[in-house]
């Protein structure tokens, strides 16, 4: 008997696609908003903050003040879903204002080996956000 995929009636809610220049266009604005309010709630700014989006300090400037005209690169859209992902499960963990305090705090999480989560989160890229993400899931009970 060989086995077979089961295809539900209803396909699940398609996931956006950050390698499509159109969805990528469409995200972009949102995305920069919410990474502006993010970064400042969390003090992050200049270098460090073009540091986590993967962008150089002065076309994050651009950015910031609303001079940058271009579309996120389906990199930097990553960076800013594991980002905007981090700050929401914080928001949902922490009910004062240590969900904006915990990324700049020392951790010895074995995930941050004593860093900040933002050095961390700097330091180690794409991957780092993401485990940073699902460690907060994971905490608040989300895994």
């Amino acid at each position: 008997m060989s086995a077979t995929l089961h295809h539900p009636a209803t396909p699940p809610a398609l996931l956006p696609n950050f390698a499509s220049e159109a969805e990528r266009a469409q995200f972009t604005p949102v995305a920069l908003k919410a990474l502006k309010r993010l970064l400042e709630a969390w003090g992050v700014t200049g270098q460090d903050a073009a540091t986590l989006l993967g962008v150089s300090a002065t076309t994050w400037d651009r950015m910031r003040a609303g001079r940058w005209a271009g579309t996120l690169s389906q990199d930097q859209l990553t960076r800013a879903s594991a980002l905007i992902g981090l700050y929401k499960g914080l928001h949902l963990l922490f009910a004062d204002g240590m969900a904006d305090r915990w990324p700049g705090l020392p951790n010895r999480n074995p995930l941050f080996g004593g860093r900040t989560p933002l050095v961390a989160m700097a330091e180690d890229g794409i991957p780092g956000m993401i485990e940073a993400r699902r460690l907060v899931d994971a905490m608040r009970g989300g895994l």
